[in-house]
């Protein structure tokens, strides 16, 4: 345990000692702003968080896997990677401390999102349990896009290939379950598996905890996916310390 907390902390202190995570947060904030009241947001006449949450999901295919990159990318570009394995931890306390400081970082960015909801409060009386779970649903996306480039991360040691890779991962896994995606398969592909595509989608599942609807289907997608792709990140460096 205190090896883990010391990669979380060493993780999570080298995002603030540099300006590439105020640059991050500068940057996600500004452009959630802008998808959020470019629409009309005003003129709908309706206080409720969705325009926020809908473009969301576009947002984070891009700058998780920005901040998913230099996790293990640059331990090995740099060859600290060799000596991090020599300290008295394990694989797996590595890659979580690493995780879940990232993921703590990208709460960190979704917390400062909060004027949005005073915004939405002070303009009229919205469903504040719709943003509670919108909120949730958003933190576990984050998760599982994090944890999809941190494996990726881990398979490449340059930064670029990895967030490439990670975009694309991402893209497949949410936009599969759109309905424009959902009727080109259902032309060639049987029902069973058109099903099967929208069932590994995000989005359904993002959209579903949107709505308020908390259902285990949903959040074990989630939690289920965080921990195959981690397990993978782990199986992948345990192979690379080995050899």
């Amino acid at each position: 345990m205190n090896s883990f907390k010391a990669v979380f902390k060493r993780e999570l202190k080298s995002y603030f000692t540099t300006p590439l995570a105020y640059v991050f947060l500068v940057i996600f904030l500004s452009a959630s702003a802008y998808l959020t009241f470019k629409d009309g947001f005003y003129e709908m006449r309706q206080a409720d968080m969705r325009p926020f949450f809908m473009n969301l999901p576009l947002l984070f295919i891009f700058m998780v896997p920005s901040t998913a990159m230099r996790l293990w990318a640059e331990e090995r570009r740099a060859g600290s990677i060799e000596l991090l394995f020599t300290l008295p931890i394990t694989v797996k306390q590595a890659v979580l401390g690493k995780f879940f400081a990232a993921w703590l970082f990208l709460a960190i960015a979704l917390a400062l999102t909060f004027p949005m909801a005073i915004t939405v409060c002070y303009l009229g009386d919205p469903d504040v349990g719709l943003i509670i779970t919108g909120y949730l649903g958003s933190l576990l996306m984050a998760g599982g896009f994090l944890a999809i480039g941190c494996f990726f991360s881990a398979v490449s040691k340059n930064q670029v290939i990895s967030f490439v890779l990670s975009v694309l991962a991402c893209a497949i896994l949410f936009f599969a379950g759109m309905p424009t995606m959902l009727n080109y398969l259902s032309s060639f592909l049987p029902a069973g598996m058109v099903s099967a595509v929208e069932s590994m989608s995000f989005q359904a599942h993002f959209e579903s905890i949107q709505k308020g609807v908390l259902e285990f289907k949903d959040l074990s997608y989630f939690i289920l996916l965080i921990i195959g792709w981690v397990a993978a990140c782990v199986v992948v460096l345990d192979e690379r310390k080995a050899s």
